[in-house]
């Protein structure tokens, strides 16, 4: 494969089912929103795949474990890769591989088959966010925090999150594959069962990570990832429309990924905003 390669962006738990697919897909939604180019979502949840029920596609055409076998003999192409994957009602340039499905197969899934699966999401995408979830024990982690850009770790207020399996994971596992704390950048997830709790500061420097942002979660957002109907959610909604707002800006801040050009003002509707007192209507 040849070229630039485009930046990877992976998104990885400290801890099982706090929200690191909802703050991942959102900050994947705002990126491709703002900047209009083409954004890739990889799941690479080997055996906790759930984007395609939070979109509303509960039978995928195409999912992971149906690439391996172009992966095993090395022939998947970044064209086939963004013919697999799913463009997001109403965000086309938003395109999704669905994760694994055969959960019996994520331990067979090799680092050759994952580091080619990158190389191609490189090719294919102006911007890729892979979403690898909290497990550790496949390929598809292990490869996606390596070779990525940016490392954003996901984690709560909780002690037992950020403290306990942020410690075990990120300060003990993470560095044997040759990334450091100081090398991932933090989001934490605040839900609506409690308030209060550790600050992002204490977190961070719990960590030794640096401050990206917060993703809030409500009682509205639980109701879209259940009703499949998070892609609209984020799109039309008030609050979903400032979703992953900031840490999307960063990040393409950092990788280049610039933002939509502003529509010029004609100088004929200038003149006529002057002529109407500067009110359009």
């Amino acid at each position: 494969m040849n070229g630039a390669a485009s930046p990877l962006v992976a998104f990885i738990g400290t801890t099982p089912n706090i929200g690191t697919t909802a703050a991942a897909f959102a900050a994947a939604f705002r990126m491709a929103e703002m900047s209009g180019r083409p954004v890739g979502y990889l799941c690479l949840n080997l055996k906790s795949a759930k984007i395609h029920r939070y979109i509303g596609v509960d039978e995928p055409a195409v999912t992971l474990d149906k690439l391996r076998p172009d992966l095993r003999s090395g022939t998947l192409t970044a064209e086939m890769l963004r013919r697999a994957a799913h463009p997001v009602e109403g965000m086309p340039n938003l395109q999704v591989l669905f994760g694994n499905l055969m959960r019996d197969q994520a331990e067979y899934f090799t680092p050759e088959e994952a580091d080619y699966l990158l190389s191609a999401a490189e090719q294919a995408f102006a911007l890729v966010v892979l979403d690898v979830g909290a497990y550790w024990d496949n390929a598809a982690t292990i490869c996606s925090v390596r070779r990525a850009s940016s490392r954003v770790l996901v984690t709560t207020p909780s002690l037992s999150h950020f403290q306990e399996d942020g410690r075990r994971w990120i300060g003990q596992v993470s560095p044997l594959f040759g990334v450091t704390p100081e090398q991932y950048d933090l989001i934490t997830i605040n839900g609506p069962w409690r308030n209060g709790g550790y600050q992002m500061k204490h977190i961070c420097k719990e960590l030794g990570a640096s401050q990206l942002g917060q993703f809030q979660l409500s009682e509205p957002i639980f109701s879209q990832l259940d009703n499949g109907a998070y892609a609209g959610w984020l799109r039309a909604d008030a609050a979903g429309k400032n979703a992953m707002q900031e840490p999307a800006k960063a990040l393409m801040q950092r990788h280049g990924l610039r933002g939509r050009p502003a529509l010029a003002v004609q100088p004929w509707y200038r003149k006529l905003l002057v002529h109407r007192n500067g009110t359009s209507s």
